[in-house]
């Protein structure tokens, strides 16, 4: 045992300097990252702040962009994603949105949120024509970017959980979208996933002001689509 002691000391001794500016490193990149983590949840939220609404008091817009999360192996969209679904198929049936944009991942050919997201609303009697598809929002950043780039949204009411809503409104708004939110809390009975996915978002938070720092474009951006459009022109 004293050899090993030993051997340590001896270790450290001849790489002092090295473990000195590790450490020193270290220390100081742990306070970026949570001094980084505070800031940009407080622009999230400020960014946010009086465009996050209840239901019953949202401001209709032209257009619900409904943002996509897991699908079970069958097909069937998640609780969580059922929940959001249900939000935008009461607006389109209050008249309080005339188009819906659903916007997931479409990763392969056995995995495809928008077309589960179709089905159910459809299902449901949300009129075909009127949903649009978005295969290629892989995170929220690519939603809100396509949506304005992509599918020419200006003004959405954006809709997901609660916990997501704020940053999801404040990249959809410094994206050039006139945004608006309507976050579900039904989900909050699934308390396990809740609580992590909420946890999740003071990272994700720091994500979003990178994303929105660097200017990075989507993973996949093309030409123009005029699906919204002509959702918003067929009566």
């Amino acid at each position: 045992m004293r050899g090993r002691f030993g051997t340590v000391r001896r270790w450290y001794g001849e790489h002092r300097r090295f473990v000195r500016r590790t450490s020193l490193a270290l220390v100081v990149g742990a306070v970026l990252l949570a001094g980084g983590t505070v800031a940009s949840v407080a622009w999230v939220r400020g960014a946010a702040d009086g465009h996050v609404y209840d239901e019953a008091d949202v401001p209709a817009a032209p257009v619900a962009l409904v943002l996509g999360t897991q699908v079970d192996a069958d097909g069937t969209p998640s609780p969580f994603l059922a929940a959001r679904l249900e939000i935008a198929r009461r607006l389109y049936e209050r008249g309080r949105v005339a188009a819906i944009l659903v916007s997931g991942d479409n990763m392969n050919a056995d995995y495809n949120e928008p077309a589960a997201m179709l089905r159910w609303l459809v299902d449901r009697g949300v009129p075909a024509r009127k949903v649009v598809l978005d295969y290629a929002g892989f995170d929220t950043y690519d939603s809100c970017a396509r949506a304005q780039r992509i599918f020419g949204v200006t003004r959405a009411t954006v809709v997901t959980q609660s916990f997501h809503l704020p940053r999801a409104v404040a990249l959809c708004r410094r994206l050039g979208i006139d945004a608006n939110g309507v976050g579900d809390e039904t989900a909050r009975r699934y308390a396990p996933t809740w609580r992590i996915s909420a946890t999740r978002e003071n990272g994700a938070c720091l994500k979003a002001a990178l994303d929105v720092l660097s200017g990075r474009d989507p993973a996949h951006l093309g030409r123009r689509e005029t699906g919204v459009d002509d959702a918003l022109r067929d009566a």
